[in-house]
């Protein structure tokens, strides 16, 4: 019974905190201590699987640096292949400059021709390209005038290991183009006078000098050109370095041989060819391999200094462009160490988490009975004040949940009580403008008759009196201000008396057009100028046309009226959804936002001159029609007015 009141009397904050926290902290106890159970076996048995994974990352990743390392020296090959196909063109068109310079010493008479072709052989010859290449000439019948061994010997029946007869069709394409033009010829060749025994591909550049009939070539062997071997070993070397330096392990490592078996990277038996080597049961590993080329082995292996044979494990990939087999292995026992200390390393965080976790769940729901709880104290607080008669306060919605729901609600009965008090305000002032109505309307008649009979003498007078009289101008002044009067009181009328509409189907372009033409010609509208943007084919509206005259008047009179020099009063319609809009705009001087809240009381005016009926009398038009006019200003820049009829007539009540 204690322990039940006093829990009755705890905060409920307090009571979330005693319910919610043995209901989490029991089951996270417990639900740590079997992870770290099962996360320790689950570490012993996915070290192996984790390990053989880095085994073939390790293998895969020696084999992109040697295939970047292959693809670097294509490119660096081509380079050099572009590179000499540009040295071949540059000789070929310094030896037509020589044999041109020399031809011109020709023909200046300083040199007979054969001492002008004896200087060019003489220089041609001492060019020399890579290791053995030269520059040579000759006729288009095959004789060689410019040769390092033989000149004067005809070659035109050479041909190449394919039997194809170069020397030929390097004459033929020469002749029959344009002097000077470069062309290229490639043909595997043998030079027997230097004791080459295999053929290698070459490479000529000519042209054809048709003074002397001489057909100008560079040649040179491409593979002389285009590797740098002494580079290329560096390069390798520089690769393997850095292969080695990769560590599997404690004492694991990487290595490739081909598939014969020779090591080309190793350790220690670089170089050796171990493809008959056994393992500690006698099985050839390394055949298999190399048979396989690709997969996985497990073999019993023992170093000299080991005292006895351990499992070793390798994952071997194949390298085809060099013909290598990739490997990385390692012992297997290193694998279980890992276990081992990852299984205790993984007792002892899931341990450490499981405590955290702890710590956390007391904060997060402390903070969780803190958020519950403090919006029913900011809920007890509003409502406290609006007992208190503070009936538009209103309570902040920070949550989508029933406390959000209850605020909401709340909020929406204090916006019910406080429209109900403005309801109430506005029938006591309705009920005032009512009396004031019947007052006004009472003292229009009462005044309407005086101000006929003013009327009709104050004209009687005018008529009898000349323009030059003194007293004409006070007779006109009594006549204009009689008749301001007269308008006065028919405004009262106007707006005591709700007139009965008399709805016709009526075009709304027809009529604004009319009533526009009749306020451009106003005497109050000429510093004005009016713009019409009707758009066409709207449907009919039923309204009452006179009524809707005497709205659309107003409110051009009251644009032209903001307006003190020259500006421009817009009129525009347009269809909306099922609405016909008026749109009255001026460039006016604007009105201010305190003075918006009252434009359509009655009797209220920003003029110096008028009764501030014609808007209320307006809206009162419109709302008969089932309508709308809203309003909107801005200070220095101009009025909008904005009338919204509904297009569906048979709503209206008549």
């Amino acid at each position: 019974m204690f322990i039940t009141k006093t829990f009755k009397n705890l905060t409920i904050r307090s009571k979330i905190l005693v319910i919610v926290l043995p209901m989490v902290l029991i089951p996270l106890l417990l639900m740590g201590g079997m992870i770290g159970y099962s996360s320790s076996n689950l570490a012993r048995e996915g070290i192996n699987q984790a390990s053989r994974e880095d085994l073939d990352h390790m293998a895969t990743f020696t084999r992109h640096m040697l295939e970047a390392h292959h693809r670097q020296f294509q490119v660096y090959q081509q380079k050099r292949k572009d590179d000499f196909i540009t040295e071949l063109k540059t000789l070929v068109q310094m030896a037509n400059n020589i044999v041109t310079t020399e031809y011109k010493l020709q023909l200046s008479g300083k040199l007979t021709q054969e001492q002008a072709q004896k200087l060019a052989r003489k220089t041609l010859k001492k060019v020399s390209i890579g290791t053995s290449g030269y520059i040579y000439a000759l006729t288009s019948d095959g004789v060689l005038q410019v040769h390092p061994a033989s000149e004067q010997e005809n070659i035109i029946e050479q041909h190449d290991k394919n039997g194809h007869y170069f020397i030929r069709e390097m004459v033929n394409i020469a002749t029959n183009s344009t002097a000077g033009t470069l062309h290229q010829i490639y043909y595997p060749w043998r030079n027997t006078d230097l004791g080459e025994m295999g053929y290698r591909e070459k490479l000529a550049t000519y042209l054809y000098f048709p003074a002397w009939d001489w057909i100008i070539a560079a040649a040179g062997y491409t593979s002389e050109s285009y590797s740098n071997e002494l580079f290329e070993q560096q390069s390798l070397q520089d690769l393997k370095d850095k292969i080695k330096s990769k560590q599997v392990g404690k004492t694991g490592y990487i290595f490739c041989m081909t598939s014969d078996g020779t090591f080309t990277l190793h350790p220690g038996d670089e170089g050796k060819n171990l493809y008959d080597i056994r393992d500690n049961n006698g099985h050839a590993f390394i055949k298999e391999m190399c048979d396989k080329k690709q997969g996985w082995i497990r073999y019993p292996w023992s170093n000299n200094t080991d005292g006895k044979s351990r499992m070793k494990i390798v994952r071997y990939i194949y390298f085809q462009p060099w013909d290598w087999i990739i490997g990385v292995g390692c012992y297997e026992d290193e694998f279980y160490q890992a276990a081992n200390t990852i299984s205790w390393n993984t007792m002892k965080v899931t341990c450490l988490a499981t405590v955290l976790a702890c710590l956390v769940c007391i904060i997060l729901i402390s903070y969780a009975s803190k958020v519950l709880t403090n919006p029913i104290k900011h809920m007890t607080q509003v409502i406290r004040r609006v007992r208190s008669g503070h009936i538009h306060e209103q309570m902040q919605i920070n949550s989508n949940d029933e406390l959000g729901e209850l605020t909401r609600t709340f909020n929406h009965m204090t916006e019910k009580l406080a429209r109900n008090q403005e309801i109430e305000a506005n029938l006591a002032q309705q009920g005032k403008m009512a009396s004031l109505g019947v007052l006004s309307s009472g003292v229009a008649h009462e005044i309407n008759n005086p101000l006929g009979v003013i009327l009709g003498y104050a004209g009687y007078l005018e008529n009898k009196t000349a323009e030059d009289d003194p007293n004409y101008n006070y007779i006109h002044e009594i006549k204009r201000e009689s008749k301001r009067c007269r308008k006065i009181v028919q405004d009262l009328l106007g707006y005591a008396r709700t007139p009965k509409s008399i709805l016709e189907l009526t075009d709304i372009n027809t009529l604004l057009e009319q009533i526009t033409d009749f306020a451009a010609n106003h005497t109050d509208m000429h510093h004005v100028k009016i713009t019409k943007k009707f758009t066409e084919k709207l449907p009919l509206l039923k309204i009452d046309g006179d009524q809707m005259r005497q709205v659309a008047i107003n409110l051009i009179l009251n644009s032209g009226g903001a307006i003190d020099e020259k500006g421009t009063v817009t009129i525009e319609t347009k269809r909306e959804d099922e609405h016909i809009l008026l749109i009255f705009s001026d460039s006016g001087c604007g009105i201010e936002a305190e003075k918006l809240e009252k434009i359509f009381e009655p009797f209220y005016t920003t003029k110096e001159k008028g009764t501030g009926l014609g808007l209320a009398i307006s809206r009162q038009i419109i709302e008969q029609h089932h309508g709308t006019i809203t309003i909107s200003s801005v200070i220095g820049t101009g009025t909008t007015v904005t009338v919204r009829l509904p297009i569906d007539y048979e709503d209206y009540l008549i």
